[in-house]
């Protein structure tokens, strides 16, 4: 269904299913009249509108140019258009289970399947069940009418992640929701990455975004990362120096709030 003014969005009942809005802007994807699943600007349909997806393309400063990459959720394909065209030596495969959400694909101009990308009618848990180190990147943004989907963010689904990756791959978790569920989630994540992990705010939303990474790759320096911000700045017109800024930032707390605790448990020994 495609929805073209503010009253009919505002009076619409939604039975779940995706449905389209469009503005003289921008075009979304949505499932109910108050919460934006995907948006793209009409003027500039591969651009990243939406703050949580450039947060999530900062897996580019620990992964410059990854081969192979995995998505699931496919949305509006804001982020399969991005890596797409500004990716070229990437293959990338996309898994969406709502074959709906297919059927609109070409209202967000997301290209046909080619060599380098594939979109599949199928479950992310049964793509990722399925590889085996097959992918340097993977990039998790499952979301449904009800919220996350509770097989996208279960103990094994993060299990199977990990073994999906290459050797020293990485994986960007969007998530959403109350804080205590994303806690839990994220608690998660850190067992099946062995604690290599670093969880960030998404830039303008209440979204936060994990990157976990199979190997030593999110253990680079700070110098390192911002070398790497100088290469990559030229060929991204993202932000993604407050992207990396975030990530250091984090970084330091994490190993600030492990020293005190590990200062706690040596008096409490001593």
């Amino acid at each position: 269904m495609l929805l073209d003014n503010i009253r009919e969005l505002s009076m619409f009942s939604s039975d779940g299913k995706p449905f389209i809005y469009r503005n003289a802007h921008s075009v979304s994807l949505q499932f109910d009249n108050t919460a934006v699943q995907s948006e793209m600007y009409v003027a500039a349909p591969d651009a990243l509108l939406l703050g949580y997806t450039v947060t999530m393309m900062g897996f580019l400063l620990f992964k410059h140019s990854p081969g192979t990459i995995a998505m699931i959720g496919l949305g509006g394909g804001s982020l399969a258009k991005y890596c797409y065209r500004n990716l070229p030596h990437s293959t990338i495969v996309v898994a969406e289970n709502n074959p709906e959400v297919i059927a609109l694909k070409d209202h967000f101009h997301i290209p046909d399947d080619d060599r380098r990308l594939q979109i599949r009618c199928q479950d992310g848990c049964d793509l990722v069940r399925d590889a085996d180190g097959e992918y340097e990147a993977l990039l998790v943004d499952g979301f449904d009418h009800a919220g996350q989907p509770p097989q996208l963010c279960s103990q094994a689904f993060y299990d199977d992640c990990y073994h999906a990756l290459a050797p020293e791959g990485i994986m960007v978790v969007n998530l959403l929701g109350s804080r205590v569920n994303m806690e839990h989630y994220l608690e998660r994540i850190q067992r099946s990455f062995d604690g290599a992990v670093i969880a960030v705010e998404a830039l303008e939303s209440s979204n936060m975004i994990v990157f976990a990474c199979k190997g030593q790759s999110l253990e680079m320096s700070d110098q390192a990362i911002m070398r790497g911000l100088k290469d990559l700045e030229p060929h991204h017109a993202l932000l993604l120096r407050m992207t990396a800024q975030n990530i250091l930032r984090q970084r330091r707390t994490d190993r600030l709030i492990a020293a005190l605790h590990l200062s706690a448990e040596q008096l409490r020994a001593g």
